[in-house]
């Protein structure tokens, strides 16, 4: 018969085991796992934190998790910690409205800009109740963009040509074998005008500020917090840490609030294979090689 030790010391070697099998299993399968979720954090009030880093091509992360906060009864303010210099026109307005939708509920939006918030950055720090920034980030750069290459004289001398066969006159637009026609410009720019009247207007609902005040400021320039501060565009000076005691008191939390946000999914092989592969299958339809308009500091 084994000795009591013996059993015991089998049961720890078991179990062991199996716990480094299991974390061995979540760091294959790339969970993503969020800040704050054990039952000591989950107690009581928090505010959460979303990113908004680098150049806006997709809202879809973004508005994943303003949906999941905007139904957690234990998140009544966050955060939006941007970092960007904007993108594209659509992503940058969906984000907008999903953050207005959030806050339709009651809960409360505080955007912190930290080097850079400018164009479709500020387009979606205009949702927010409030906008912090620090002296010297860049913002404003109010204003929207669309271009093109034009290779024409390049095709010309590698000796390709393009044969084009359309019904719609204006159907061409943007096309990257020659310059653009009298027409054609002039439909781009009532869509650029258009576009930038959006912008306008978003920044007017959010900030509360008279048209002709923005169309002051709306020649795409940029400023600096301080400037922005001066100008009605930011509400407050101060960092990412101010910017969560701010959104702390607007939600009801006293003293430091807790905070919580999602940690980036762990990249595995089976990621690095199928993004691989993607890049691949789309490569002739890659939107960043399509004119687009787009809300960005350049």
């Amino acid at each position: 018969m084994a000795k009591k030790s013996d059993i015991i010391i089998g049961v720890i070697i078991g179990l062991s085991f199996l716990f480094f099998l299991f974390i061995i299993l979540i760091g294959l399968s790339g969970i993503s796992i969020e800040e704050g979720t054990s039952s000591f954090y989950s107690m009581g009030k928090k505010v959460a934190i979303i990113e908004v880093y680098g150049v806006i091509n997709n809202s879809n992360e973004v508005i994943r998790q303003l949906k999941k906060y905007s139904k957690d009864t234990s998140i009544p303010a966050l955060v939006l910690d941007i970092d960007s210099p904007g993108g594209g026109v659509v992503p940058s307005q969906e984000i907008y409205e999903e953050v207005s939708k959030f806050k339709k509920s009651g809960k409360k939006v505080v955007a912190s800009l930290r080097s850079l918030g400018a164009s479709g950055g500020y387009y979606v720090a205009c949702a927010a109740d409030t906008i912090i920034a620090n002296p010297g980030t860049l913002t404003g750069s109010i204003g929207v963009i669309f271009e093109f290459p034009v290779l024409q004289e390049l095709f010309r001398k590698i000796g390709v040509k393009f044969e084009v066969v359309k019904r719609g006159e204006l159907k061409e637009v943007g096309t990257w074998n020659r310059s653009m026609t009298r027409e054609e410009r002039d439909l781009l720019q009532s869509v650029i005008d258009d576009t930038y009247d959006q912008f306008v207007e978003a920044v007017m609902e959010g900030r509360g500020l008279e048209r002709e005040k923005i169309l002051e400021l709306a020649d795409g320039r940029i400023f600096t917090g301080r400037q922005a501060k001066e100008l009605g565009l930011v509400d407050e000076l101060g960092d990412f840490e101010d910017a969560v005691k701010i959104a702390g008191k607007m939600g009801g939390i006293e003293g430091v609030p807790k905070t919580i946000r999602e940690r980036p999914k762990k990249v595995t092989l089976v990621d690095i294979l199928t993004q691989s592969f993607k890049a691949i299958t789309n490569l002739r339809s890659n939107e960043n090689l399509l004119p687009k308009l787009q809300y960005i500091f350049k």
